[in-house]
């Protein structure tokens, strides 16, 4: 019990393990519509800071929570997103991701029932755009496909916001 002690006041405010039912939390950047998780780069390509144990905790975990603000930067950059830019936790490993408008519980999902529970813990501004994307993936796709995406415009939120400052659609 001191080794773990000794760790969960060694973590960063990113992060919290709690030693007494070993969940772990983590704070993340965008995660998308499937439920991975980037909890260390910024728009893909900017380190934001790096993933420390977060990995290891995440796959051993009772329950493994991601906890983020549903926008960041003035409601500018969502933090769920159609595809992830970059992963750090697979869908297989986060379980409950939850922002200020409730919770998404991923655990014994399918892809295709992930979408609307993590599009209903979204900023509102970012809901439809998220639901035109989805609906665009389940027209686009074959019947094959397990994890459905719209290649074509599935990183269109971080082009946004690499163009125009904002994920959201500027208004003309």
């Amino acid at each position: 019990m001191g080794i773990l002690k000794a760790t969960s006041r060694a973590l960063t405010s990113r992060a919290q393990f709690h030693t007494t039912r070993h969940h772990w939390k983590n704070l993340t950047s965008p995660a998308d519509i499937y439920g991975n998780i980037n909890s260390t780069h910024v728009a893909g390509t900017r380190v934001m800071n790096g993933i420390g144990g977060s990995g290891d905790f995440t796959r051993n975990a009772f329950a493994s929570t991601f906890i983020s603000p549903s926008a960041a930067k003035v409601d500018a950059i969502s933090a769920i997103v159609p595809f992830a830019s970059h992963i750090d936790h697979t869908e297989h490993d986060a379980m409950v991701v939850i922002t200020e408008y409730g919770y998404a519980d991923l655990r014994g999902l399918s892809p295709k029932q992930r979408v609307p529970k993590m599009i209903a813990i979204a900023h509102p501004d970012y809901r439809p755009l998220l639901e035109a994307y989805f609906d665009r993936a389940l027209n686009s796709a074959d019947s094959y496909q397990h994890t459905l995406h719209d290649l074509r415009t599935a990183f269109d939120f971080h082009n946004r916001l690499n163009s125009q400052g904002t994920m959201k659609i500027e208004k003309a």
